[in-house]
């Protein structure tokens, strides 16, 4: 998603600079536009910062750990958080954000790789008027939606919490109701066709459904984001005291995808999981084949 978030700022007439563990995705992004300088090199003259990571303890490590940006950023910068991370730990980035003279924008976001390279984003912020403001030109480049949920960092991740608790839920219910389907010969095709204009359609059933129907598990949102993302939210809920039952299932058959060797597939592969446990064959990639010449 960060890769598609930093071409949509190039497109917006934005100077980008990347960085990222692959060194080739930073070449690409140089390739269509961004600047070549290293990071480290131009961070002093930043005034945004979008830290796109997969969370907390790696959005720790790039501002506060050895060698950490935001001793290299200017006075006034803002940091646009973007991982998936518990509302207290937002909370203790902007203090030390603020600690260091910098701005800090809670601002998980939601929509995966397309949308990202699209510009069309929903982005869930919370942080001080002057964050806001600072962060809004690429805010405004990255996202089709912000939602302005109050001055306080930590209000953008729990509304993060909500969105990926439904989000994870619905993937694993709507894995579940295609084999299921199966088992009474009800084809995914047939299912797909006919679900998407009932009610008991949602958006992630439309999105990723056709993934199985296709039997294309290429990596749009990984298995591997679902442990992670709803193991937060459960941590959140068992400090409030609150009993998430339907998260917890949805967190067991990702754990148990993950477990089987499928954590870098797209997330609809939870699929699997249901149908190994079954005896169903989902249906198998679409491979054109070519005539042998008579």
């Amino acid at each position: 998603m960060g890769f598609g978030m930093a071409t949509s700022l190039l497109r917006a007439g934005h100077r980008v600079w990347g960085a990222d563990m692959n060194a080739a995705r930073v070449e690409d992004l140089t390739r269509q536009g961004g600047e070549p300088t290293p990071l480290a090199t131009a961070a002093k003259d930043f005034d945004i910062l979008v830290v796109v990571v997969l969370n907390a303890s790696q959005t720790r490590e790039v501002l506060f750990g050895p060698g950490g940006i935001s001793g290299q950023l200017k006075p006034g910068a803002v940091v646009v958080s973007c991982a998936t991370v518990a509302p207290d730990f937002a909370r203790e980035m902007d203090a030390l954000c603020t600690a260091s003279d910098l701005l800090y924008l809670d601002a998980p976001i939601s929509g995966g790789s397309v949308k990202a390279a699209q510009g069309r984003l929903s982005i869930m912020a919370s942080g001080s008027p002057e964050a806001f403001a600072a962060a809004g030109p690429a805010l405004d480049a990255m996202a089709e939606t912000i939602f302005h949920l109050g001055e306080t960092p930590g209000a953008g991740s729990a509304m993060k919490a909500v969105n990926q608790l439904l989000a994870g839920v619905h993937i694993a219910a709507m894995a579940e109701a295609i084999t299921f389907g199966m088992t009474q010969g009800v084809t995914p095709e047939q299912i797909l066709d006919v679900i998407p204009k009932c009610a008991g359609t949602s958006w992630m059933f439309e999105n990723r459904a056709p993934h199985i129907v296709a039997g294309d598990y290429t990596a749009h949102s990984s298995v591997n984001i679902w442990p992670k993302d709803l193991g937060i939210v459960l941590d959140i809920a068992r400090s409030a005291q609150f009993s998430a039952p339907m998260t917890a299932a949805a967190l067991q058959q990702f754990l148990a995808a993950a477990g089987s060797g499928l954590g870098h597939e797209d997330d609809a592969a939870v699929a699997k999981v249901y149908a190994r446990n079954a005896g169903l064959n989902l249906p198998a990639p679409f491979t054109a084949q070519t005539r042998d010449p008579e």
